[in-house]
């Protein structure tokens, strides 16, 4: 009797672990690389026979001329291998008003910027009054830590400091944006978002012609 039953049970253990663990990974790998080569191998961004980064993983950018991505708090700032969120609560005093360090770790640094930090340094650099309000996306860390995108709103309060560090109309700069921003999925899914390193990328190809 139990013999009965555990032959059955072990075969089909044998064959959904082929078909699963095997079958169906393979068959969608050479599905994606005959119809989708370019996805499939992590819309690798190449420039000069030298991969600078991927459509689909932001990166840190801090120069002046450049737009900035939005927060991270995946490892010290975009570390893939430390992808995620804060799992701070709305509620949260840290999410609001950070943390400091503590001067009685030295080795271990427990410094946080909430909201409050983050959007002082935002309008800072930006040049911003203080009633200007600011999109959610420029004050708040993204859920993986690698967003790429940024809304179209934190692009166009960011505008004016790389359009004037890099001595260009802002309505190029304002062109470039607007080349490189994703729209909503089928019209409807989603929100409408900013390449952050196609749009550098795209600024720096200018400055070289």
């Amino acid at each position: 009797m139990i013999k009965a039953q555990l032959i059955p049970a072990f075969l089909v253990t044998i064959v959904l672990t082929v078909l699963c663990g095997l079958g169906f990974p393979i068959l969608v790998g050479m599905l994606g690389q005959a119809f989708f080569p370019y996805q499939a191998n992590g819309s690798l961004i190449v420039r000069d026979g030298r991969v600078v980064g991927s459509e689909l993983i932001g990166q840190a950018f801090h120069s002046e001329q450049y737009f900035h991505g939005r927060p991270s708090a995946a490892g010290a700032g975009y570390d893939a291998l430390a992808s995620g969120g804060t799992n701070l609560g709305p509620t949260s005093r840290k999410l609001i008003l950070g943390n400091a360090d503590d001067p009685a770790t030295p080795d271990t640094d427990e410094s946080y910027n909430g909201i409050t930090d983050l959007a002082l340094e935002y309008r800072r650099e930006n040049g911003l009054d203080p009633e200007v309000p600011l999109p959610a996306d420029a004050v708040t860390h993204s859920g993986s830590g690698l967003d790429p995108h940024i809304s179209p709103r934190n692009a166009e309060l960011q505008l004016l400091r790389v359009a004037r560090a890099r001595k260009l109309a802002p309505e190029e700069v304002r062109r470039i944006v607007r080349d490189h921003t994703v729209n909503r999925f089928l019209g409807i899914f989603g929100d409408p978002g900013v390449n952050v390193l196609a749009v550098n990328l795209e600024l720096d190809r200018l400055a070289q012609r």
